[in-house]
């Protein structure tokens, strides 16, 4: 067995863990630059859906000419047009990225310098996917994230005595901006109204003696509409520790109903007292108490729902709740 000597591990390990430094591989750049007594060392990545190329480097500007370079071979800056004729330069491809290595040395052999960028070459395809790979789950998260925005959910991770241990950005951003739900003393996690404060606070309790308890779904504000899920912590990485005995994950309306029933008149083409009984419907109520609500007979809710079915294409309540609660509105 053939074990790395100490300046390849120098050279590797700096080069491997590179894309998650600030700038990236800022160690490796200076690593490679002392171990070739180079004047300068640079990175070029082309590819990677920005506007510019990502230069990063350790020193002077390196000149890269304007020749067309092939994957994997070593090239003189002489064969690539550049000013700096002595410098060594190698470029690898993978998953749609191209990186460029150049190391300017003057005083280094050619042959061993091109050497070395031919041993790294392999090292630095590694590092390229992983890099790709990174950026590819990156903008996966960032499209996730604004799905979640939108549809104003979040989770918060709470202790036995209901002091916020850790939330994420979205849920933090309805801390600070609802009136529902807010941070209170302590970090304590404070609902408006008293009972629903006093329920959190024995959820909280429940949970840290029993993890196996029941998620318990609570509404806290009915406009705009806002619902919380207590769960058991199960997530040991966002329990703080051990701290963190229960997640509340809220889904919170950002438009008060007067949004929703313009929304609805514009998605589906509904008179606006057809939007104003749709909403009420998706919200659970039934025809005769929707009625109720908007002042209207049953006959003529009945009626009105009879065309919200039809200009929807809800089959029925369900279907109406389905269609108005989880399709684009939800997004709004």
């Amino acid at each position: 067995m053939r074990i790395p000597n100490l300046g390849e591990t120098e050279l590797l390990v700096p080069l491997h863990s590179g894309m998650f430094e600030q700038p990236m591989w800022l160690s490796f750049l200076r690593q490679l630059r002392r171990a070739c007594a180079a004047d300068s060392v640079m990175i070029r990545i082309s590819g990677a859906g920005e506007s510019e190329d990502i230069t990063l480097r350790d020193g002077d500007p390196l000149d890269l000419g304007k020749a067309g370079m092939r994957d994997g071979r070593v090239y003189s800056g002489a064969e690539i047009g550049s000013t700096a004729e002595t410098l060594r330069a190698i470029r690898v491809e993978a998953e749609a990225l191209s990186l460029t290595l150049a190391v300017h040395a003057p005083g280094a052999p050619g042959a061993e310098l091109a050497s070395l960028l031919s041993a790294l070459a392999p090292h630095l395809r590694v590092a390229l996917r992983v890099l790709a790979s990174l950026e590819r789950e990156r903008s996966r998260a960032s499209v996730s994230a604004e799905a979640f925005r939108r549809m104003n959910f979040g989770w918060i991770a709470i202790d036995e005595r209901c002091r916020i241990v850790d939330c994420d950005p979205q849920a933090q951003r309805f801390l600070e901006r609802s009136g529902a739900l807010r941070k209170g003393p302590y970090d304590r996690l404070i609902p408006s109204a008293p009972a629903v404060d006093r329920q959190l606070t024995a959820l909280a309790k429940a949970m840290a003696a029993d993890r196996r308890h029941r998620p318990r779904a609570i509404n806290i504000s009915q406009d705009p509409w806002i619902d919380i899920l207590v769960a058991p912590m199960r997530l040991d990485a966002l329990a703080g520790e051990g701290r963190a005995v229960a997640v509340v994950y809220l889904r919170g309306d950002r438009s008060s109903s007067a949004d929703r029933h313009e929304q609805l008149v514009d998605l589906f083409d509904l008179t606006p007292a057809e939007a104003r009984l749709a909403w009420s419907l998706a919200q659970g109520l039934s025809i005769a108490e929707a009625a109720e609500a908007h002042g209207l007979t049953l006959e003529t809710a009945r009626y009105y729902s009879k065309k919200i079915y039809a200009k929807t294409g809800a089959r029925g309540q369900v279907d109406l709740v389905r269609n108005i609660l989880t399709g684009v509105l939800a997004l709004a």
